[in-house]
């Protein structure tokens, strides 16, 4: 696991700011994550993979937080994962819908005829992190933290709200 630091030789990673001790590993091709950053959200995924209670509870809350707190530079893949990211933390947390429902809904707005915008990132995306859920321990724990994560990610984008609302409540009454 990255080590949490605050020297000069830390990485700090583009969108969340969490600093940590420089990993050489790859990052994902389009958030804009720091491979450190990226490499401590590997790990999460391993521990929720390794757990069904967790995969059912909050998976696709961490994927959602994840996601909308790294959205990238302008691009269309980035246009479009911070859209359905943040749908998904709208129907989870706001509309308290099932995950997989969530997921099917997240399906429906990625074939929508209308394009999806770029939605400008706040500037600050949040002050839970990855770190945070990395250093839970137990399930429990690690479920209190990914939803905090989720809550304080999807209100960093207070701004977007009432678009991704109505975008989502359009699909919803179509489908």
């Amino acid at each position: 696991m990255p080590a949490i630091t605050s020297d000069t030789s830390a990485e700090t990673c583009p969108d969340c700011r969490v600093q940590l001790a420089p990993v050489v590993s790859t990052k994902h091709p389009y958030f804009g994550c720091s491979a450190s950053c990226w490499a401590l959200y590997t790990e999460i995924l391993a521990r929720e993979y390794s757990s069904l209670a967790l995969m059912k509870s909050v998976h696709r809350l961490t994927v959602d937080a994840y996601a909308a707190q790294h959205p990238g530079k302008t691009e269309r893949r980035t246009i479009q994962s911070v859209w359905v990211h943040l749908a998904g933390l709208y129907l989870i947390l706001e509309r308290g819908l099932a995950n997989d429902f969530a997921t099917r809904v997240i399906g429906a707005l990625t074939k929508e005829a209308e394009p999806l915008i770029w939605l400008t990132p706040p500037e600050r995306l949040g002050s839970v992190t990855v770190i945070d859920v990395v250093e839970a321990s137990g399930a429990m724990e690690h479920e209190e933290a990914v939803r905090r994560w989720a809550h304080d990610v999807w209100e960093a984008w207070k701004p977007h709200h009432k678009r991704v609302q109505a975008r989502v409540s359009r699909i919803l009454t179509l489908n």
